[in-house]
Formats: C-alpha cells, sequence, structure tokens
C-alpha cells in the first residue's frame, strides 16, 4: 500500500540499489495485477533505466522465493514480449532483472543473504543451466540501517511493525494495531498515509 505511489517507490529502489534518481516519472511499474500461477502474487515490479527490479517483502523466512520469482517472472516477460516475435532472427532485448527480498520476521537471518534455485535441485552439479538469485535484505531494526535510513517510507513501517509487536506483549493484536497507528499519527511516522488508511491498515495488520 505504502509503495503505489511513485515517489515513495523511487525512493525504495534508490535506497535498495544505491541509486540516485529522482523523476518518479520515469519508473514503469509492471507488477501483474491480479496475476496468480500456483497462487503465487508478487508485492511490486517497476522498470527504470532498463532495469527490472521484481520486490517482493515476507514477514516469514521462504527458501522458495527463487523458485516463486522464476515462475512470476517468467510470466512478466511474456507480458513485456507478447507483441514482440520471439521466433525472429532478431534478438529480442530484456530488461535486465533483480530480485530482492526485505525481511522483517522474527525468526533470526543474517543481514543479507542469497537464495538460490539450484538450492533446492535433487543432485548437485558445476554446470547450472539455470539458475536464478533472490537477494534477502534483512530490514528488521538495526539491519541494513543504510538503506533503511535511505527511504524514510520504509523507515516509517519498520518502526510501525515493531510497535505492534511490542504492543502484542501486553494487547491482543486488534488493540496492537489500532495504538500503533495512533501513535505512528501522534508521532509522525508516516502520518498522512495513516491518516487516509487507517482501517485498512488495521485490518490488514490483524489479517494478513
Amino acid at each position: 500500500m505504502i509503495f503505489r505511489e511513485k515517489k515513495e517507490l523511487l525512493s525504495l529502489f534508490n535506497a535498495v540499489y544505491g541509486t540516485s534518481f529522482n523523476d518518479p516519472g520515469g519508473l514503469e511499474v509492471v507488477t501483474l495485477e491480479n496475476a496468480v500461477y500456483m497462487g503465487l502474487k508478487n508485492d511490486i515490479s517497476c522498470i527504470l533505466d532498463f532495469h527490472l527490479a521484481l520486490l517482493e517483502h515476507q514477514s516469514t523466512y521462504n527458501p522458495n522465493m527463487p523458485l516463486r520469482s522464476l515462475m512470476y517472472v517468467a510470466d512478466l516477460y511474456q507480458k513485456l514480449t507478447t507483441e514482440l516475435d520471439i521466433y525472429s532472427s532478431r534478438q529480442i532485448m530484456l530488461p535486465n532483472p533483480s530480485f530482492i527480498v526485505l525481511y522483517n520476521g522474527e525468526k533470526e537471518q543474517p543481514e543479507e543473504k542469497f537464495l538460490c534455485l539450484s538450492d533446492a535441485y535433487s543432485w548437485k552439479s558445476e554446470d547450472r543451466a539455470l539458475e536464478l538469485k533472490v537477494l534477502q535484505l534483512n530490514i528488521n531494526k538495526g539491519y541494513n540501517e543504510k538503506i533503511v535510513s535511505r527511504c524514510p517510507a520504509l523507515s516509517g513501517y519498520i518502526q510501525f511493525v515493531s510497535r505492534v509487536r511490542e504492543l502484542q506483549k501486553t494487547y491482543p493484536i486488534a488493540k496492537a494495531a489500532d495504538q500503533a497507528v495512533q501513535e505512528c499519527i501522534r508521532d509522525g511516522i508516516l502520518e498522512e498515509f495513516f491518516r487516509k488508511n487507517r482501517a485498512e491498515v488495521w485490518k490488514m495488520s490483524i489479517y494478513e
């Protein structure tokens, strides 16, 4: 929800990739809306400067992210080339992909970690005809602080989640989520976003 706005999405892109683009208009969002493939859906996909960024948020560790990403990116490339002749003798140029998972689960994970499709292969071989690497970035408090500090919306989201978890030690999830939203509004953390989307955020915090 937060990164539906191109301005916020560009800020996240710059933070994750260490870039300094400043024109949100140059960002093309290519997330497949309502795309379901074996029940899989991507959070955000966008293209900027011929770079295809597939960003996923996970609150639980999932070693199957490379397989999920493979299925999704195949669907996405099909969409991007639907009007092109893939049987032509002329090379079709594709945007370079990268796969990022922003992890803020409670299970201990390193600051960054590569999840590889080849890890799932039944037998190991140096000759990997198909590989896909997903970079998992731990965005919990105390991890990847340089990335988080470059994106105020991401920082605000992490603070919100931390408050919900802390309040859950005292209150049921419904009250903890509502209290966390109120505190964030009071303290100027994603204030405008929470004022506009308070009811939906509350529901998502409980049910998602």
